[in-house]
């Protein structure tokens, strides 16, 4: 699919001047710069020498300096706060008071057995066990326990501007990274390598935003925290960020707030990459030069390198490289993802997947496009260069083995061919146009609303809706090219354009075809009852007159027009009323396909596992069928309350509308 509408430019402006990683670094560059400044600037600033008493408290307390004179001290300072540390150059202390909760116990706020170098340290913070900790501001209430190094060598940019190699490891759709890139700005980015002015823009965007973004220290934002690791060099963390047990965070950007805070934890590796809001690093993973967008996450010895992961993406165990990946992608086992463009995400990859034969024996230099919703199968093997973008929620099934290709038929199943066929080569595998929705209906339903209630970004837009126009337009074409003027017991690409490398049997074909028709024409008629609801509520005087006139008059709904379009095509002449009562009976269709759908799983399970009954719940017990029945008849008493304000008309018989439309060759 093409890239949406977005404007880098403006998103790259509006960072510069409103990034959260932008405002802390110019707050950490001009605390910090007052290390440097004459003693009446740090006066303004509300900083004093020690006096001869807090001095002596200090020393008593077995505090110790290169030079006593470099350490200044904030209004209010306590340095009973202060225990068994060592000062080395400048030192700017704040006030402490109070508490805070460390590994669950209740702490007072201040410093102990730890090393400070030229280091800017807030108001209520907790240090306690740092061997070093050297060129860094601390926020207030920031928390440091039992750290090895925190240290920064020269200015830092904290991972903004390195270029990520998106989809060809070698270059050529490189993506340059800021904190707030978003996959909308890197997808566009990607697809649009010859567009001269904008990648100049761009350049020049992001040249003015490392300006505002670089600083000669750490930043720790406001209560976050560093708790059991022993390095951590050229960090930005944002308000309430959370470091604990990682193995190294270095050259990175950490954005975060109270509400959706930020992990690196327990073995992790992050370097030289950007974490946005609410994502997680967890369990001995590594990412390596990448940008996790808002909610994603990389988990159990996950690897992610040059890579993008968008919005409520998982990755575990697998390894991911060179690749872009849209929202809601599932990758929970061990698998491998090379140099993939996949924007669109909503997918998954399946244990010991192999989408990574991306090395022609010349140069790693070839990618793939998967397309949204692509579900690979167990121990698939998948060779490049593949383009999957017009086979939206298509499944590679278990073991199969694609060649290099394009398809262009969504929702199909592509699996390892039964049989071998005369005159097709036995590397070809066998797809079956539209299978996941005559088959597998329950799948697509079940991912509407999984993906809405699973998702967590506040900050990223997203188009639940599986049938929607660019969704439907492939249906339309793939239905019109599986007819054929010959027909034969199997086709290829010969005879049905967009079957890839790969053979299509007749009885699929037709299946095929039964099925695109079928959803075309629901989404069409889903249109025209919602339109129909609106228009009524608007004016009620006349409904049937108002009904007709909906279908008949253009209007300023480019949605609308698109399905009122179709319905022309796949309905012509038909009545209000008829309309209605079609969608009742295609409604229901679904509601008893999806239950079948699982009450296939059922069967088979009950065939062969002793008490599968016992330990599974049936279909009909099924929350999703259950929500998908209650969809069901609300749409039927919604069709009622319609039906009895444009007229009644008598019944349609089943397979009325067959004869309308493209449903057969």
């Amino acid at each position: 699919m093409n890239p949406p509408k977005f404007d880098l430019l403006k998103a790259l402006e509006a960072a510069c001047s409103k990034s959260e990683a932008v405002i802390a670094a110019e707050k950490a560059r001009n605390l910090f710069a007052l290390l440097f400044a004459a003693p009446a600037k740090r006066q303004k600033a509300g900083y004093q020498p020690l006096t001869a008493a807090q001095l002596k408290v200090l020393q008593s307390q077995g505090n110790t300096a290169e030079d006593w004179k470099q350490v200044w001290v904030g209004k209010g300072f306590d340095p009973k706060r202060v225990n068994r540390c060592h000062f080395a150059g400048p030192v700017l202390l704040s006030s402490c008071s109070g508490t805070v909760s460390v590994e669950g116990a209740v702490l007072p706020t201040g410093l102990s057995h730890a090393t400070l170098s030229h280091c800017v340290v807030g108001e209520n913070v907790f240090i306690r066990n740092v061997r070093l900790l050297n060129r860094t501001v601390l926020n207030e209430r920031a928390v440091l326990f039992d750290v090895g190094v925190v240290t920064i060598d020269g200015t830092e940019s904290f991972a903004n501007g390195s270029e990520i190699l998106i989809a060809i490891e070698t270059g050529g759709r490189e993506v340059p990274l800021f904190a707030e890139l978003t996959i909308d700005g890197a997808w566009v980015l990607t697809r649009s390598r010859g567009d001269k002015k904008l990648i100049e823009g761009v350049a020049k965007g992001i040249e003015k935003y490392l300006k505002q973004v670089s600083a000669p220290c750490n930043v720790i934002g406001p209560s976050a925290t560093i708790l059991h690791t022993p390095k951590v060099v050229g960090v930005l963390l944002g308000e309430a960020a959370h470091i604990d047990a990682a193995q190294l965070v270095a050259h990175a950007t950490v954005l975060s707030n109270v509400e959706e805070a930020t992990e690196i934890s327990h073995g992790a590796i992050v370097k030289n990459s950007v974490l946005q809001w609410g994502c997680e690093v967890t369990s001995e993973a590594i990412v390596d030069t990448s940008l996790l967008v808002e909610h994603s996450h990389v988990e159990r010895h996950g690897k992610v390198t040059h890579s993008i992961l968008g919005p409520n993406t998982g990755v575990a165990e697998g390894e991911v490289t060179s690749a872009l990946l849209g929202p809601f992608v599932g990758f929970h086992h061990q698998a491998l993802l090379i140099a993939a463009l996949w924007p669109e995400g909503k997918g998954n990859v399946g244990y010991g997947a192999n989408v990574g034969s991306n090395h022609t024996a010349k140069a790693p230099d070839q990618e793939i496009w998967p397309g949204e919703g692509t579900f690979f199968g167990l121990g698939v093997n998948i060779k490049f260069p593949t383009d999957l973008t017009q086979s939206p929620y298509t499944i590679i099934a278990s073991g199969a083995t694609l060649l290099p290709q394009k398809v262009e038929f969504p929702f199909s199943l592509i699996n390892t061919p039964a049989a071998a066929y005369a005159g097709v080569s036995p590397a070809y595998m066998e797809i079956m146009p539209g299978w996941v929705l005559s088959d597998n209906i329950y799948m697509v339903r079940r991912n509407e609303g999984k993906y809405q209630k699973r998702n967590k970004a506040k900050r990223s837009t997203f188009d639940f809706e599986v049938f929607r126009p660019d969704i439907v337009d492939m249906m339309v074409d793939a239905r019109q090219r599986l007819l054929v003027k010959e027909v034969k017991d199997y086709y290829t690409s010969k005879e049905i354009k967009g079957l890839g490398k790969n053979v299509c049997l007749e009885g699929a074909r037709k299946k095929g075809i039964e099925a695109y028709t079928f959803y075309i024409r629901y989404y069409a008629l889903l249109g025209f009852k919602r339109e129909l609801e609106a228009v009524i509520s608007k004016n009620s005087s006349n409904p049937k007159e108002t009904a007709k006139k909906l279908l008949a008059s253009t209007t300023g709904s480019p949605r609308w027009e698109h399905e009122r379009g179709l319905l022309s095509k796949e309905f012509p002449g038909a009545e209000p009323a008829q309309l209605l009562e079609e969608l009742v009976r295609m409604q229901e269709r679904i509601a008893a396909d999806v239950q079948s759908s699982k009450e296939k799983d059922d069967k088979r399970g009950a065939e062969v596992i002793e008490d599968y009954p016992q330990a599974h719940k049936p279909a009909s017990q099924d929350s999703f069928i259950k929500e998908t029945w209650a969809v069901t008849e609300k749409l039927k008493q919604d069709v009622q309350r319609l039906l009895a304000a444009v007229g009644k008309t008598a019944s349609a018989g089943k397979g009325e509308f067959a004869k309308h439309g493209a449903t057969s060759a």
